[in-house]
């Protein structure tokens, strides 16, 4: 308990010492989820609990690198304003002394608990245990300890617990390394939250590693979002280090056959790896996604020259539709529009310019299926659509400093851009939704130019808090 302690205090410490020196990073975001000080990865703990929103998420505060993580806490009452709240989790006991990993919330008997996975390296021999902690506020948490180990059958690649309860029954599903080395995630059952029975194989089959597991209803099919490790990039497709995805179909539980279509990617970008979703009290399924890819030029970030690295998205709303999720921002971030800039029409023609708030959002509503777009961000980023090709495509430079890089989708009409703009990222949603692309932009700070070519009407607004 004292060593608890004594890493919570060393970590405010530092936080009281550098984050004036963090926020004063051009690149730091206004109205996104970032670290303090120091590194921010998984979104973890995703729930709204007594009327409040509370998201966790893994935390390095003594660098910007990864190593023993911490559990970081915020809680909201409207999805836009966020308040800092104590550390929840620090590595200090024997089962999670190398870090506390990715993991979920759920509320039980008045108490909010976390189910977690405790990282340990003893002579670069890793093991795993999913562990919990538990907290009659919501602030302070009390460990509990492990409560499951890995099974027969599968390698300490083991982690990444998500709980949810069903026709009162308690599941979890894990992200999980079979002894073939292939990815998988395995289930869970329980009637208490105490004592949890194996449930098997949910799903297997590519890459080495699944990570950061979600399972969940959405119009009558059962998703399976994850984050696989070992895809090889093929065409337009897999072009990040690791990427994210689902899979929908249907779970028999009684057979446990999950029976489900292909693998689709849930984001375009450059920048977006483990979501985790909850069912908020208005019945909308929402998400948090890391802006960040393990082992992908992290440490070529500008903002690690301020003592930060990476930030989350902006929370969205999944909706399903055809078979396809598709992401929307929450209805609330629209209260960030304090002032709108632009309102105006353009032809197929029309080229305007003009210069737009570092933190922004636009919206530009298409007009004709046959017309090309390019814009043009902050002399950085560049967004295109060829009309004849059916493809859009996002262009910056690469991080590494020579040339560019570019991700791209396959899109059978254009009807609607909204693009949410903060300082350092972008994110892209194409048609309410259907396809999105989160990125980085580390653009010259002082360049506030913005180009557009299309046909339609463009709508410009300042983003920022109340």
């Amino acid at each position: 308990m004292k060593l608890d302690q004594h890493l919570k205090n060393k970590a405010m410490d530092i936080v009281n010492k550098k984050h004036p020196v963090v926020k004063k990073d051009p690149y730091y975001p206004v109205y996104h989820i970032a670290p303090p000080v120091g590194l921010i990865n998984d979104p973890n703990g995703w729930i709204q609990w007594k009327g409040t929103y509370h998201l966790f998420y893994q935390w390095m505060p003594f660098e910007t690198g990864h190593g023993a993580k911490f559990w970081g806490h915020v809680s909201s009452k409207d999805l836009i304003n966020w308040k800092d709240e104590p550390i929840a989790l620090a590595p200090s006991n024997w089962f999670d002394k190398d870090g506390c990993y990715s993991g979920s919330a759920i509320s039980f008997e008045d108490e909010l608990l976390l189910y977690y996975t405790g990282n340990v390296k003893n002579n670069n021999i890793r093991e795993s245990y999913q562990c919990l902690a538990v907290s009659k506020d919501g602030r302070y948490f009390e460990k509990k300890g492990v409560q499951i180990e890995v099974p027969q059958g599968y390698t300490a690649h083991f982690r990444d617990p998500k709980v949810w309860k069903e026709d009162e029954q308690f599941y979890m599903v894990i992200g999980a390394q079979n002894e073939l080395k292939e990815g998988s995630v395995v289930w869970f059952t329980s009637n208490d939250l105490k004592e949890w029975q194996f449930g098997g194989t949910l799903a297997t089959g590519f890459g080495y590693m699944w990570e950061c597991p979600d399972f969940f209803s959405l119009n009558g099919k059962d998703i399976l979002l994850f984050s696989p490790q070992g895809l090889s990039a093929s065409g337009i497709h897999y072009r990040n280090i690791h990427q994210t995805g689902y899979v929908a179909g249907k779970w028999d539980k009684e057979t446990n056959q999950f029976t489900h279509g292909e693998f689709s990617e849930l984001d375009k970008g450059f920048e977006f790896y483990a979501p985790q979703t909850t069912l908020d009290e208005n019945g909308r399924r929402l998400l948090f996604g890391w802006m960040g890819v393990p082992d992908q030029n992290e440490q070529l970030h500008p903002t690690i020259q301020h003592g930060w690295l990476h930030q989350l998205t902006v929370p969205r709303e999944l909706i399903l539709k055809g078979g396809h999720i598709y992401q929307k921002p929450v209805e609330e971030l629209k209260q960030l529009r304090q002032n709108q800039l632009q309102r105006l029409e353009l032809g197929a023609d029309d080229l305007w310019e003009g210069q737009i708030p570092r933190a922004s959002e636009f919206i530009l509503n298409v007009r004709g299926q046959n017309s090309n777009i390019l814009i043009n961000l902050f002399g950085f980023l560049k967004f295109k659509y060829d009309s004849v090709q059916r493809s859009i495509q996002l262009v910056r430079p690469r991080m590494e400093g020579t040339g560019v890089e570019e991700r791209v989708a396959l899109i059978d009409q254009v009807s609607e851009i909204r693009c949410l703009i903060d300082h350092s990222s972008v994110e892209v949603f194409i048609n309410e939704g259907e396809i999105v692309f989160t990125s980085r932009i580390f653009a010259d700070p002082d360049n506030y130019t913005m180009s557009l070519q299309a046909s339609g009407e463009l709508t410009v607004w300042e983003l920022g808090k109340m």
